[in-house]
């Protein structure tokens, strides 16, 4: 996967530094729908919903600085857009196959 750079993300000094750190999830957007990595880290699933709603205020944010958008209606898009999915209530979790350990055989 490969992509200008100005749109590859990289980890943050202070979580680098940081040696209990702990990455939670990755999103892709692929063929037309959203791949993601999970780690289900919390004991409360409730810190997984903050964190979700920190990532909507910091990406409305990014779409004020990159593509100008007002940063509250940049927001309520976002939430709106969470909403719709959510009432949709037709999400499935498809788990990718995973390979089995390669050895020496």
């Amino acid at each position: 996967m490969s992509e200008p750079s100005e749109f590859q993300l990289t980890t943050p000094e202070s979580v680098a530094a940081d040696p209990q750190a702990i990455e939670i999830l990755r999103m892709w957007w692929s063929k037309d729908e959203p791949v993601m990595s999970v780690k289900p880290a919390f004991n409360d699933p409730i810190k997984f919903g903050e964190l979700l709603a920190y990532a909507a205020r910091h990406m409305a944010h990014g779409y004020a600085l990159r593509h100008g958008h007002n940063e509250r209606e940049a927001y309520n898009r976002i939430l709106q857009g969470l909403s719709e999915v959510v009432k949709a209530d037709n999400v499935q979790t498809v788990a990718e196959p995973v390979d089995a350990p390669k050895g020496n055989a």
